[in-house]
């Protein structure tokens, strides 16, 4: 079964469809990662927070696949915004995944209230690892309309993709438009709003009449509606399941009336990237 590659503004593709390592305890990562690659998945995701870059570079390296068929990103982890810090933590994130480089580097929150509000000049550090050709991509993840503006307005090179939490309970229309009027790709983690959605009955009767699971049927509307996703399970048949959503559609009806379940922000499951000032301690 075929994942559409979609083309990004920095000239590179990236598989429509990935995997997602969030949560995944290190020991279990390396073993998660191959199974995925045995069910077909070629895009990676990963984050110098989740703590097991290594064993993503390691499944890669075992599978037998060439480095330039697995399309793998990462993430800088929020204590390291500051450019000396950022390119320290860029070059341990190269040497975890066993790689001189990574397919899509992002920044994983703005973190508007920390560094003095100056995530443009953690930017401009990534543009660094862009130009050097370590990074092939870069982009940023939880940007809210007015930070990604202000990395538009302030910076040479736009952001390839945000990476932002989007599902039915959360439609996020806002900055998916903004990400779209700069032509850049949105990512939408968090696809089944942690499984919120799957006992919802909206979804159920459509996923009944096509014979297919609510999660199947979810993350279906997400790649018509243009996003990247990466839902993340442990579960063999689950990963197959996710990965079987290219041979069906949903018809108009269907994805206006899983749209309409947008709660808007009570239906949010993870911070708000307007408060969120997590760093690791």
């Amino acid at each position: 079964m075929a994942v559409p590659d979609l083309a990004l503004n920095s000239g590179q593709t990236i598989p429509q469809l990935g995997f997602g390592v969030f949560k995944i305890d290190p020991a279990e990562t390396a073993d998660a990662v191959a199974e995925a690659l045995e069910v077909g998945y070629r895009h990676i995701d990963t984050a110098e927070m989740y703590g097991n870059e290594k064993e993503v570079g390691e499944a890669v390296r075992a599978s037998g696949l060439d480095r330039g068929e697995v399309f793998i990103t990462s993430k800088l982890n929020n204590g390291y915004h500051r450019p000396d810090d950022a390119r320290r933590a860029f070059d341990g994130t190269l040497e975890a995944l066993g790689s001189n480089y990574v397919d899509l580097f992002l920044i994983h929150w703005p973190l508007p209230t920390l560094y003095g509000g100056d995530f443009v000049s953690t930017w401009h550090t990534l543009e660094e690892f862009y130009r050097d050709g370590r990074a092939r991509s870069i982009g940023l993840s939880n940007f809210q309309v007015a930070h990604v503006q202000r990395v538009v307005d302030e910076s040479e090179v736009v952001p390839a993709v945000n990476q932002i939490e989007v599902h039915p309970y959360l439609c996020n229309e806002e900055v998916r438009a903004a990400n779209a009027e700069y032509g850049i790709l949105t990512e939408a983690w968090s696809p089944l709003a942690k499984g919120r959605v799957l006992r919802d009955q909206t979804i159920g009767a459509i996923a009944s009449r096509l014979s297919r699971t609510t999660a199947q049927v979810v993350l279906r509307w997400h790649v018509q509606r243009g996003d990247i996703i990466f839902p993340k399970s442990t579960t063999p048949i689950r990963m197959k399941e996710n990965f079987e959503i290219f041979d069906f559609e949903l018809e108009a009806e269907d994805i206006a009336a899983i749209s309409t379940l947008d709660r808007g922000e009570p239906g949010r499951t993870g911070p708000n990237p307007d408060v969120f000032a997590r760093v690791p301690r």
